[in-house]
């Protein structure tokens, strides 16, 4: 099949499964399709995840403010989207878009939910008044690369991850379309950090987390395999600087949590406790 063999309809129709690898995690409608409440674990914290580079975000969030002695204590609990447990009717009330990571803070009454992984960095960073500067300049440059971030992730996964990995048969003009915009939001970042250590300048912040999570786990070749098709390492800053997030102890325990696949060692499917990560791992339970 050639690129050009489709035709426009007048119409569009949903053909189910015409979605390649994950087909069965998409659908042209909303709202839950079964009945199905979600865990609620001891602490105040419940996070419902999947160690996707969005769903990453939040543990090492957790895990950066308990190594800063925050008492950030949390659940993580497994959403397994390839089950479709999106649709679960409690995940969709903690996330209406049915998409990974949700949080809910049962230290407030009613529980407040949040959805949108750029929305739990910020909105756990403005509880701890932590990783988000205080003087108003930093804090929008911080801001400024989060929602950079948040806007060019459909790019990255939605649009070159999809077409180069995930879809049915590999199109030469989508992979193009989107390897180019990929490689042109590197080399925005790439420019950011020959000027600085971090994206805000000096101090690491929920805009490096954003960011590591994406571009940082793309360019060290752990998101899709194609640090060598996109030539990643000609991107030295980012390289620099994803091997130095990539070393932080609480970045190495959030790539863990709610992580289904990998290494056994790598693998904690749910987070209940700090020692989890020594006890609880897949090589030790599985």
């Amino acid at each position: 099949m050639s690129d050009t063999s489709y035709t426009l309809p007048r119409v569009w129709q949903w053909e189910a499964g015409n979605g390649g690898k994950f087909a069965g995690t998409n659908r042209p409608v909303a709202g839950a399709t079964h009945d199905k409440a979600l865990p609620v674990g001891k602490h105040r914290f419940q996070l419902y995840s999947l160690a996707t580079p969005n769903g990453v975000k939040a543990g090492i969030m957790f895990e950066e403010l308990l190594a800063l002695g925050h008492d950030a204590e949390y659940d993580a609990w497994l959403v397994d989207i390839g089950e479709g447990e999106q649709f679960g009717s409690g995940f969709v009330e903690a996330n209406p878009n049915s998409k990974i990571p949700a949080l809910f803070d049962h230290g407030q009454t009613p529980p407040v939910r949040v959805f949108e992984s750029g929305a739990i960095l910020l909105y756990l960073a403005e509880r701890f008044d932590a990783l988000l500067p205080k003087a108003h300049v930093a804090r929008t440059e911080t801001l400024n690369w989060l929602f950079w971030q948040m806007g060019s992730a459909p790019f990255v996964g939605g649009g070159f991850g999809h077409f180069y990995a995930y879809a049915p048969e590999a199109f030469k003009y989508p992979i193009d379309r989107y390897a180019m915009e990929t490689k042109r939001l590197l080399d925005v970042l790439n420019r950011r950090l020959a000027e600085t250590r971090y994206l805000n300048g000096d101090d690491y912040s929920i805009a490096d987390i954003a960011n590591w999570a994406w571009f940082g786990q793309l360019a060290l070749g752990r998101t899709y395999n194609a640090a060598e098709f996109l030539q990643t390492h000609e991107y030295q800053h980012v390289m620099r600087w994803a091997r130095e997030i990539a070393e932080r102890p609480a970045v190495k325990r959030g790539c863990m949590v709610n992580k289904p696949n990998g290494e056994p060692h790598e693998q904690l499917l749910e987070r209940h406790d700090a020692s989890d990560f020594e006890f609880k791992t897949q090589d030790k339970i599985g």
